[in-house]
């Protein structure tokens, strides 16, 4: 199909983001409606300007959303109006469309989590789970996981105040479920039905993996936030042990689908981007 009219101006801003398939993916997506999206990697530091500098001048620039990844999902909150209150209730943002009211912010982690584990494990609830990471995307995968069954949550991170603050609003939302947290992933991981990584262990540029094969042992599922790679060392070790993996592509698959209907007003087929996309 044929692009026409003026480009939209969408960009991603994060750090260590040179490796992103979202530009390819926006602008591509695009192109399948008539689109000619032009979609830019937005680096701080690159730029010479902090990070709410760089959302402003994209305002001024005539962008119409963004993108938000690691460091700034939390950071982002203060700029932004939410009208969703179950995004409200995340304190992180993923997306930002620029209204002529002001910015608006969005969570299609969220969102986008949630469609991955449906898409992983139907309507199979999430039982007792260990999550590695409670930031910006941690915070939208342990919300999503209130609705999807989970009984019991360890939160594992090496900033105890930050996985304390989470638990306790996680506390909150769902006083029923058992929340506690942990620097000890080996005691997180114990008892667990899934585990869950929400760091940067196993991208590009940060090798590792969060939970090590031996302590994978009695667990159903695991989930990966990360994307690039597709397989990390983290989910090729429990694929060898048998349990159901979720790769971090679904949550981008998603997260960018959900996304792109709020920069365009319109919905894309999700079987027409996944065949564009080369997901199965």
């Amino acid at each position: 199909m044929p692009v026409s009219g003026e480009p939209v101006r969408l960009g991603l801003i994060g750090d260590a983001i040179a490796q992103s398939r979202a530009p390819s993916m926006h602008e591509r997506a695009g192109a399948l409606i008539g689109l000619d999206v032009r979609y830019d990697r937005l680096v701080p530091a690159e730029l010479g300007a902090s990070f709410e500098d760089v959302v402003s001048r994209a305002r001024e620039n005539g962008y119409r959303g963004l993108n938000i990844t690691y460091p700034y999902k939390e950071r982002v909150v203060p700029l932004v109006s939410v009208e969703d209150l179950r995004v409200a209730r995340l304190g992180a943002v993923n997306t930002v469309l620029f209204e002529p009211d002001g910015p608006r912010g969005y969570n299609t982690d969220y969102s986008g989590f949630l469609a991955a584990y449906r898409r992983g494990r139907g309507k199979a609830p999430a039982g007792a789970v260990c999550m590695v990471g409670a930031g910006g995307v941690g915070r939208a995968v342990a919300f999503g996981l209130l609705e999807l069954g989970v009984t019991r949550l360890r939160l594992v991170d090496t900033d105890r105040a930050r996985s304390r603050q989470l638990a306790g609003e996680l506390r909150t939302s769902a006083p029923h479920v058992d929340i506690d947290v942990s620097i000890d992933v080996a005691d997180g991981a114990r008892g667990a039905d899934g585990l869950i990584n929400c760091t940067p262990l196993g991208m590009v540029g940060h090798d590792g993996t969060p939970i090590p094969r031996g302590l994978m042992t009695g667990a159903a599922w695991v989930f990966d936030a990360v994307y690039t790679p597709p397989r990390t060392l983290f989910l090729r070790d429990a694929e060898a042990l048998g349990l159901t993996i979720m790769s971090g592509v679904e949550l981008f698959f998603y997260q960018g689908l959900h996304a792109f209907s709020l920069f365009h007003g319109r919905d894309l087929d999700e079987a027409d981007l996944r065949t564009l996309l080369d997901i199965a």
